[in-house]
């Protein structure tokens, strides 16, 4: 049975996704109720996956029987584990803050926009765990197409906002297939493994080369990397509330996750140290994004549009982390790229509830919140300390890390860009904060009522998991060294 666990936690989402146009015909009132009861059965199977492979080591999951390099293959190992484990909790969280702030004119739509949504979390599941090239563009795009809809869906302002993403999501998607076709091309397979055996004797093609940088700037376009970032501020910014923090917490993460796997379980961290020097590539690209996403958001007067400049920023940190070529950087990258995780879907939880529950969208409202919102207001503290960096937050530990990653490489630029980042992160959020305590407006005037439990229940348990991840840093980095370091690094 536990061999089955990979295939379980895909099919989960996606029989429910497929099966959600037919039993809520009648009853769209369900959808909900049937998409958090999915996520909810997401998270002990994840849990459980991830202890079988602790104990067990990692599964290989061949589909309908053939064997690779013919078969697609799936790979349930330690890093893929844990984060199937974050993308089951906080795709819960989002299902669950997601009731009170669905589209109310979709009407009939509502079950085609959590169809999507289920979809969305399956492909997510797909890219994890994929074992080939190819399977991983198929689930790649899966989500990308879900999420042009989900983000379209609102209307206005963020039919254009997805339609630029999809623009720039196929240009993405057609780069990095074309970056796979060279090394079918040389290697004349897919297979993750087999491409392991058959690329050390063929670093002198150009066709390797340049099939690695086409992925790169692909998957780059995905995750919203700098200079190829334009399309997820205003994105994310016009997406509907409900969506927002799921987009912003794991569509660019699994696609991160995925050049990880590539430039790590792929090429073998040897083969980049000293031969294709891909690494500094991804350092710089990192430290530019780092400083520029801040920068970015301090510029910014939406609420909405900050917090997604800040993901862009930190984006940038976890690359700099993954690229050190050391075992200290590699589980700082990892383990901040949980935080951010985390940190993404508070944030926009907290921009969900500034609006639905007291119709904010810009720093310049925020002193109609005022200090009578304590759920907003301690939430907002405990993401800030996050993303800035201070203990006891998870957040403070993963840039500690990749500093010491940093430091033991030897770029020193790469430290100066964490720093610079954070000193700017310090900034934007002191301008939210300065709006919140210079209050513009009465107790009564502030406040709409007593705020959903589903809003609590999303704001608590992130800003719980931020301070957790930081007081338990040192199990769970010990575990990334354990269970989720890269062969040969």
């Amino acid at each position: 049975m536990s061999h089955q666990l990979p295939a379980i936690l895909f099919l989960l989402p996606l029989f429910a996704a497929i099966s959600m146009p037919v039993v809520c015909l009648k009853h769209r009132h369900w959808c909900q109720p049937i998409s958090v009861a999915i996520l909810a059965a997401m998270v002990p199977v994840s849990i459980l996956n991830l202890h079988n492979v602790i104990h067990h080591g990692e599964v290989r999951y061949v589909f309908s029987g053939w064997a690779v390099p013919l078969g697609i293959e799936w790979v349930a190992d330690g890093l893929a584990s844990i984060i199937l484990v974050l993308l089951s909790v906080l795709g819960l969280l989002g299902m669950v803050f997601s009731g009170p702030t669905s589209p109310k004119d979709l009407g009939g739509r509502i079950v085609h926009y959590y169809t999507l949504i289920l979809l969305l979390i399956s492909a997510m599941t797909g890219i994890v765990f994929s074992g080939d090239l190819f399977n991983l563009f198929v689930f790649l795009e899966v989500a990308a197409i879900s999420s042009y809809a989900l983000i379209g869906v609102a209307g206005g302002g963020a039919l254009f906002a997805a339609f630029r993403y999809l623009i720039l999501g196929t240009l993405g998607a057609s780069l990095y297939l074309l970056g796979v076709s060279y090394l079918y091309a040389v290697t004349g397979t897919l297979n993750m493994a087999d491409l392991v055996d058959k690329l050390p004797f063929l670093l002198s093609s150009k066709a390797v080369v340049g099939g690695l940088l086409f992925m790169f700037i692909g998957l780059g376009i995905k995750m919203a990397l700098v200079p190829f970032h334009s399309w997820l501020p205003e994105a994310y910014a016009n997406a509907p509330e409900s969506i927002s923090p799921i987009l912003a917490s794991l569509v660019t993460k699994v696609a991160l996750l995925a050049w990880i796997r590539i430039v790590y379980w792929v090429f073998n961290a040897s083969i980049l140290i000293n031969d294709i020097p891909i690494l500094l590539l991804v350092e710089v690209a990192g430290a530019l994004a780092a400083v520029i996403g801040a920068s970015l958001a301090l510029a910014q007067r939406n609420i909405k549009m900050i917090f997604a400049y800040g993901g862009i920023s930190h984006i940038g940190i976890i690359l700099i982390g993954i690229s050190q070529g050391n075992p200290t950087g590699f589980v700082g990258g990892v383990f901040y790229l949980l935080n951010d995780s985390v940190m993404q879907a508070g944030l926009f939880f907290l921009a969900g509830v500034a609006f639905c529950q007291y119709g904010v969208r810009t720093i310049d409202d925020l002193g109609r919140i005022g200090k009578q919102a304590p759920w907003f207001t301690g939430s907002l503290i405990v993401m800030a300390l996050g993303m800035i960096g201070l203990p006891p937050t998870g957040g403070f530990f993963g840039k500690w890390h990749i500093i010491l990653g940093a430091l033991e490489a030897g770029n020193y630029v790469s430290v100066a860009a964490v720093l610079l980042s954070t000193l700017l992160t310090l900034a934007y959020f002191a301008r939210l904060f300065e709006n919140i305590f210079r209050q513009t407006s009465t107790r009564s005037d502030a406040q709409s009522g007593e705020i959903p439990l589903s809003f609590k229940l999303a704001l608590g348990v992130t800003s719980a998991a931020i301070m957790i991840l930081g007081l338990f840093s040192s199990p769970i980095t010990q575990l990334l060294l354990s269970h989720a370091l890269p062969p040969a690094l």
